[in-house]
């Protein structure tokens, strides 16, 4: 029997709808990450120690569970910060192959985190 392996990252997961900021380069509008969504993702990195290089190359699917400080955020809010950041750990190669999505809200005020599994399709 295959052992599983759920990774805790710990921290306040950063809603994508608001890490973004628009700025200009060269005359030209461009999306500019907030400081928010850059010290979550070195967070996340140094944190995922049970999956990063673990480069899965094909499908996979994730299975989720956020504890947030109160109701207020929506659940997929985050999805795409956790998707983009396992991609950058190289955990895996594109988070495109992504094919399933199992995730729970929960509320935890003194310790809000992530808590995941990954699975190869």
């Amino acid at each position: 029997m295959e052992e599983r392996k759920v990774q805790t990252i710990r921290g306040k997961c950063p809603s994508k709808s608001n890490c973004y900021k628009v700025v200009t380069l060269n005359g030209h509008g461009s999306l500019a990450k907030q400081k928010a969504l850059k010290d979550y993702e070195k967070s996340f990195y140094l944190q995922c120690d049970k999956y990063r290089g673990a480069d899965i190359k094909g499908l996979f699917s994730i299975r989720i569970n956020v504890f947030y400080e109160n109701q207020r955020p929506d659940l997929d809010n985050c999805l795409k910060i956790v998707l983009d950041c396992l991609q950058q750990c190289k955990a895996v190669r594109n988070d495109r192959n992504c094919v399933r999505i199992e995730a729970e809200k929960f509320v935890d005020k003194s310790n809000p985190r992530i808590e995941f599994e990954l699975t190869e399709i």
